[in-house]
């Protein structure tokens, strides 16, 4: 199949590019508009009973959300002067009717909350009718001869957005240049090096219009762009250098530029198809959880490798189909070895080279250096024993951000507020407001304020037949104690005939924590599942899938401990210029398992792809390992560097999230293609012997008929493969 797809792509090479310029063209200019349609919001179940009470509240007692919080302090006048409150009302007075539902304020409630304890400060908290109507009001906020500063939900939101698209520009601007220097050094030519570039532009254009078509039907999460960006252009470059390579070799070997782009298409193309699948399994674990933050990284993640894997197996074949043996052209190895003074080089046996000498030392002591990687390995992920997990809240955002610095502002200088981190949303048979329904409410309230660590419980709305009631906790709300807290709070019955919804900010990680406990045992079953049968068409082993699955454990574990340890605990945020929070956000966990399992099994394939040629051919497992790390140990330390030039370019992004998931990405393609893929593999392969290709009889007739691999040679029938009695 992938044979013919290359002849396919040759002879109709010049429509297949012109096509494919004009989609790139129509993507572009409609998918950048995804930045206006994304939200910020998305880490909640909104199936889950804080949801259900968030809803509640809404529909019964109207809505009541902070969505612009402003902030108005004087160093030399206080809240009672008549001056600071006439500045303040009257700039607020002249908003739009139509844009503002609510407006709250020390001087229309008394609240001593909204006044700072120096009385020099306080804040309005203002109800959008709508997230469209806050660019109409946001220069009107200024009042006269006061400071001025704005926050709240909406402005976080917008300041959010606005910093993941001057990330993106800036992480391009960055790692372009860098990119493009370090394909020409590898490639040695202009042109060669120019067409993974091509295909990594590609990706991130047609990731964004994929983005912008899911808008269409679902929430999408603001921070998928980054994310989606990475793995288009990271994956896409990979992608590009294995196939420019491959058909590199190829035309020096076959007589026609068809021919050559048929043999590279039925092996590296192949592979790079078998590839971004696993890779996309593994993405698609995601889609199961109902919040909107994973499940927009599910489809987005999925999206990009996919338009990747798509551009490296037609655009880049009709590309490489139009160059021929021009692919070669604009060489720059004669410029380098002038100014460097290097000989040409000298072309050394696969049995003399680096990675070969590299394997056969390991394999020489394989039992040393099993022992040694797996503990340092299992050392590095320790550190996720102490993990702590949390929610979502302003330090998403860069130190010094105004949005940012209002609601410190107001937590650190402003009276604690009254309503507290959790609420119940009660609903009564009877009429708030009549005895009966007066009196049901308060012995709920009373037996809520009873609960062991509740500080205090108030009725702060009432309408109809709903109530709301705030629970004060004095502790942190992202702590485990709250959480314990919702849940004695959830167990209080509610009045007779009536139902109560606890919710706010604690029971939202609780729901939050219980949601991803229950489905992540589901995700980890569907990954694994099909990830092995790829892996067993990709190798014609069912140890190798297993081996290469426990690896994976260990990679991944290495990863999350060192999440913790540098995010959780604070090492190294100077550096990288973040503030710790002394927690692990609650999805992070599951999108970096996401993301590490997919990005280590990427290079896994490749590898093993070649490993398993040499041993169709030779039977020798020994040789077979040895001579597959020399044959891509080049190509895909090539590969894992430019990766690792993308992703270090978005590590950089003022959003901690972002950030936390590129130093992710780091540690797992460093451990991957350093210490496992060229220390552990050739170690684990030399303890196993004969039996990594062990399949059964009946598996091994699939693989010979379906088997997905990189050959020189034909399939080898099951009779002649060398393999165990089972």
């Amino acid at each position: 199949m992938f044979e013919a797809l290359g002849r396919v792509m040759y002879r109709w090479r010049r429509w297949v590019v012109a096509l494919a310029l004009v989609l790139v063209a129509l993507a572009g200019g409609w998918g950048i508009g995804v930045f206006g349609h994304l939200t910020g919001a998305g880490f909640e179940d909104r199936d889950s009973e804080s949801s259900r009470a968030a809803a509640v509240a809404v529909a019964e007692l109207g809505r009541d959300a902070a969505d612009v919080v402003v902030l108005y302090s004087s160093a030399d006048r206080t809240v009672d002067d008549p001056a600071f409150r006439a500045a303040v009302t009257s700039t607020l007075d002249a908003l739009p009717a139509g844009a503002v539902v609510g407006t709250t304020t020390f001087w229309n409630t008394g609240a001593a909350p909204l006044v700072s304890n120096d009385r020099h400060a306080t804040y309005a908290v203002l109800t959008l009718t709508g997230d469209d109507h806050l660019a109409g009001i946001r220069d009107s906020l200024d009042a006269p001869g006061l400071q001025t500063q704005v926050g709240g939900d909406a402005i976080v939101n917008e300041d959010i957005n606005s910093r993941v698209s001057s990330d993106i520009g800036r992480a391009e601007s960055i790692s372009m240049p860098i990119l493009l220097v370090l394909l020409v050094i590898i490639f040695g030519s202009l042109a060669a090096a120019s067409l993974p570039l091509a295909i990594g532009g590609t990706a991130i254009l047609g990731s964004f219009a994929a983005l912008r078509a899911f808008t269409s039907f679902t929430d999408v999460s603001v921070f998928a762009v980054n994310v989606v960006t990475i793995l288009g252009l990271g994956l896409a470059i990979d992608y590009g250098l294995f196939v420019v390579s491959r058909f590199r070799e190829e035309i020096r070997r076959q007589p026609t530029v068809e021919d050559a782009l048929a043999r590279t298409m039925a092996t590296a193309g192949r592979t790079v198809a078998v590839s971004a699948v696993t890779v996309a399994i593994s993405l698609a674990g995601l889609v199961i959880f109902p919040q909107v933050f994973l499940r927009s990284m599910g489809f987005g993640g999925m999206s990009a490798v996919l338009i990747a894997m798509l551009a490296a197996l037609t655009l880049l074949p009709a590309l490489l189909g139009m160059l021929g043996p021009k692919v070669d052209a604009l060489s720059v190895r004669p410029l380098f070895r002038r100014l460097f003074r290097r000989p040409a080089p000298v072309v050394t046996a696969e049995a003399h080279g680096a990675w070969y000498r590299l394997a056969r030392s390991v394999m020489r002591r394989p039992v040393v250096y099993t022992v040694v990687v797996v503990a340092v390995l299992v050392g590095l992920a320790l550190p996720f024993l102490r993990v702590q997990f949390g929610g979502i809240d302003v330090r998403v955002l860069p130190a010094g951000t105004e949005s940012r610095v209002v609601a410190e502002t107001i937590e650190n200088d402003f009276p604690q507020s009254p309503d507290g981190p959790i609420t119940a949303i009660v609903t009564l048979p009877e009429a708030v407001d009549s005895p009966e329904g007066g009196r049901a409410l308060q012995a709920y309230v009373a037996d809520v304020a009873a609960v062991p660590g509740v500080d205090g419980a108030t009725v702060t709305a009432a309408a109809g037949h709903t109530a709301r009631v705030a629970v004060a906790y004095a502790g942190d709300p992202m702590d485990t104690a709250a959480r314990d807290l919702v849940g004695e709070i959830r167990d209080v019955p509610p009045p007779a005939g009536g139902q109560a919804l606890v919710g706010g900010q604690s029971a939202v990680l609780t729901d939050l924590l219980d949601s991803l406990a229950s489905l992540l045992p589901w995700m980890t079953l569907m990954v694994v599942a099909t990830t092995f049968v790829l892996l067993f068409l990709a190798f014609g082993s069912i140890v190798l899938p297993l081996k290469a699955l426990v690896m994976n454990v260990l990679s991944i574990g290495a990863s999350f401990g060192a999440l913790v340890w540098i995010f959780q605990e604070g090492h190294l945020s100077g550096p990288l210029g973040f503030e710790p929070t002394g927690f692990i956000e609650a999805t992070q966990p599951i999108l970096v398992l996401a993301i590490v399992f997919g990005l280590s099994m990427d290079y896994e394939v490749f590898l093993m792809s070649r490993i398993r040629e040499q041993y169709d051919l030779t039977g020798d497992n020994t040789q077979a390992v040895a001579t597959g790390l020399q044959r891509t140990g080049g190509i895909i330390t090539s590969a894992a560097l430019l990766l690792i030039i993308v992703i270090g370019a978005f590590s950089l992004s003022g959003i901690t999230f972002i950030k936390m998931i590129g130093v992710a990405m780091l540690i797992a393609i460093v451990v991957d293609a350093t210490i496992v893929r060229t220390l552990l593999v050739p170690a684990t392969m030399r303890l196993l012997g004969r039996a990594n290709w062990y399949a059964p009889g009946p598996l091994r007739r699939v693989y010979a008929r379906y088997g997905i691999r990189e050959s020189d040679e034909p399939v080898q029938s099951p009779s002649q493969e060398p393999a165990l009695v089972g």
